[in-house]
């Protein structure tokens, strides 16, 4: 069975650029899964420090609204990675899933990390390039001309062990 997860859909993050266009990728996907009935998992990341914009009782860590109310399961993490220390892998197994799909923010920190970690446990792993974001551009990383989800996108491509599709070729697979 296959399962979407929603990465850090957050107002800590969302809230910070123009995500129109990965809210509106993201929630495209949630409407097929929820079709299919097969499992919409929010992963929300939070902090124990006040001081954090992901202090588990601000607002500013609380799921994104335009969203949140898809959300069958929540699973709160406190690591880039949606498996370390969480209950995730036993709701996975719980519910018989042996393939993930990949959305949300930020691509080239929790999207990566979970992608990796899914894929390090056995579960097949598409990442949908075009339906993760990230608050971070080329300036943060001083490499001119970086385009992140690309980057990301290219490397776990190469790796030969996570599939990447971008919307259109995610689209086209669920006509097929």
């Amino acid at each position: 069975m296959k399962a979407l997860l929603v990465i850090d859909l957050q107002n800590a993050i969302v809230d910070l650029k123009d995500f129109q266009q990965e809210l509106d990728n993201i929630e495209s996907i949630i409407k097929d899964f929820k079709k299919d009935g097969a499992p919409v998992i929010f992963i929300r990341n939070i902090d124990d420090q006040e001081t954090s914009p992901f202090y588990k009782k601000s607002a500013s860590s609380e799921l994104h609204p335009s969203l949140k109310g898809y959300a069958d399961v929540v699973i709160e993490k406190k690591t880039p990675s949606a498996f370390y220390k969480t209950d995730l892998s036993n709701y996975l197994e719980d519910q018989n899933v042996d393939h993930l799909y990949i959305t949300g923010f930020n691509t080239e920190f929790c999207c990566q990390f979970t992608a990796i970690a899914a894929f390090d446990r056995g579960y097949k792993v598409t990442f949908i390039e075009d339906a993760t974001g990230t608050v971070n551009d080329d300036d943060v990383y001083e490499m001119k001309g970086l385009d992140i989800r690309d980057f990301v996108g290219t490397v776990l491509h190469w790796s030969n062990t996570v599939e990447v599709l971008d919307m259109e070729e995610y689209q086209e697979g669920i006509k097929s």
